[in-house]
């Protein structure tokens, strides 16, 4: 996983001791099953999410399989939980989400364009494919959802009808533009897509589309 656009993980590059960039590197934390099978005896239960900076499905999982294991302590003790990526490795996953009564999976799709994709999300899922596994887990009978934010430019209308059918709820929020993410955007001349009137207007057109579609949607972030 390494995604450019990631303010919080700059913030983590900082804590980590590490002088890699931000994509470069991987601190694997073995014991995570085991410390989390002691704190689901004690812990209030509530919705665990996987995962806010780091994606849970990110190329190393397919080795270690932490998620996996983690998702099977949460399924048994009876933990909500909410998984949101941008790799198709979830699908490996689809009998472990099936043991939980409360779970969504999801897929981080800011955009329909895979060059604009690639620019931002360089290491990660095609988007056709992550479209895809939405479809699978649909049809798995799994909750699902798409995030559309960070909101990149793209085709709005596409990116719905693309979505429509395999995705139980659209999320729609935009960027935060510290120093490192603006200096990106204009290395890149894509200044006018860090504005509030892109984020309006691309807002705009996609709730029309979802209305029209009659699908579920929130507008997380407004301006």
């Amino acid at each position: 996983h390494n995604c450019r656009y990631c303010y919080a993980s700059l913030f983590m590059r900082r804590y980590s001791g590490h002088a890699e960039p931000w994509g470069a590197f991987v601190d694997v934390k073995v014991n995570a099953a085991e410390v989390l099978a002691r704190q689901v005896k004690k812990a209030r239960r509530g919705v665990v999410w996987l995962s806010s900076v780091c994606d849970a499905y990110q190329p190393l999982e397919e080795k270690y399989r932490l998620t996996r294991q983690c998702l099977e302590i949460l399924a048994a003790a009876d933990f909500p939980a909410q998984v949101q990526t941008k790799s198709v490795l979830a699908l490996r996953d689809i009998d472990v989400f099936k043991q939980f009564r409360n779970i969504k999976v999801g897929f981080s799709i800011a955009t329909g364009d895979d060059r604009m994709a690639r620019l931002f999300e360089p290491g990660t899922s095609p988007i056709n494919e992550r479209i895809r596994a939405l479809g699978a887990l649909k049809e798995a009978g799994i909750r699902t959802f798409a995030f559309v934010g960070p909101l990149l430019p793209g085709d709005p209308e596409s990116l719905v009808a693309s979505l429509d059918g395999k995705a139980d709820e659209i999320l729609i929020d935009r960027m935060n533009y510290i120093d490192a993410v603006r200096s990106f955007y204009v290395r890149h001349a894509l200044e006018y897509a860090m504005t509030d009137r892109f984020f309006s207007e691309q807002t705009r057109r996609l709730v029309a589309e979802l209305r029209r579609r009659r699908m579920t949607f929130e507008v997380v972030f407004r301006t």
